[in-house]
């Protein structure tokens, strides 16, 4: 039974990781950004959550409605301002500007907050479970985060292939110079992308601050998390990124089931695996 338990377990941790990557995946599907500072990203929106949740005494899930909104106008002036003047064949500059946004990030964060690990406390939903056996049972709290992980890809799948800003999006995906001389923007659309993609990161980031501890340092790996979520998924493919996440969650499960201190390091040898064996991910998207 306990192997069962882990295993369902890594599938609701994967839950949050697919949620991290969601927006790496999307940004990286629609204009090929290597976002560095993705990671640090997720935990901005961590604390502009803590001081929505302690300034007006609001319970974290309805933070969602005041972060995400100021992570997508956020995202979107980085990218207007920033982003998009870098962006080109040559990837290097991008990596190495997000890579300095990263670090802003961690500093003005470590001098506002300092190093002091934080939480977002949800009160009766950090103990409440469903009880599926005598011996089996699973959190509200990481159910709800892994429907929210289902909900969120469902919706920017609908977005792409349903809608005409979405058709747009996937046209300057394929060939951003093109859809230029057919009258669209294509900064403009960049800029959406990213704020679509920091608004999901947000909603990722009240999941992860009720769930576990976090600090201003800890962005680098939730960055890695999501990385392994995308590749093992495969580079723009949002239910890969699903896929990936989960893998990445029961791996580290199945770890820590036999030792403690396996936990991570499981989930980084299942990624080299897959990556080995599958070197464009287990769902490569396709042109339509």
């Amino acid at each position: 039974m306990s192997w069962i338990d882990a295993i369902l377990q890594g599938t609701l941790l994967g839950g949050q990781y697919a949620l991290f990557a969601a927006g790496l995946s999307l940004i990286f599907g629609v204009m090929r950004l290597v976002n560095i500072a993705h990671g640090d990203l997720i935990v901005l929106s961590a604390f502009i959550a803590l001081v929505c949740v302690e300034s007006l005494n609001l319970h974290p899930l309805l933070s969602i409605f005041i972060v995400c909104p100021i992570m997508f106008c956020f995202g979107y002036a980085l990218q207007k301002v920033i982003l998009n003047q870098i962006l080109g064949k040559d990837i290097l500059p991008v990596i190495l500007v997000t890579f300095g946004i990263s670090i802003i990030i961690q500093n003005v964060l470590f001098e506002i907050f300092s190093a002091d690990s934080q939480r977002l406390l949800s009160g009766e939903l950090d103990t409440l479970s469903l009880k599926l056996s005598d011996t089996l049972s699973i959190g509200w709290l990481p159910l709800i985060a892994f429907l929210a992980s289902i909900a969120v890809i469902t919706s920017l799948q609908f977005f792409f292939y349903k809608t005409k800003t979405g058709m747009v999006f996937r046209a300057t995906s394929d060939n951003s110079e093109v859809v230029e001389l057919m009258g669209v923007n294509r900064n403009h659309v960049f800029a959406l992308a990213m704020g679509v993609a920091l608004a999901v990161a947000a909603l990722a980031a009240i999941f992860m601050g009720m769930r576990t501890n976090f600090d201003p340092s800890v962005g680098p790996a939730r960055l890695i998390y999501a990385f392994e979520a995308v590749i093992i998924g495969g580079l723009g493919s949002l239910w890969g990124t699903l896929a990936g996440g989960i893998i990445i969650g029961v791996s580290q499960a199945i770890g820590a089931n036999i030792n403690p201190g396996w936990q991570v390091l499981s989930g980084h040898l299942v990624f080299l695996f897959i990556l080995a064996i599958k070197p464009n991910g287990l769902f490569p998207k396709t042109k339509d």
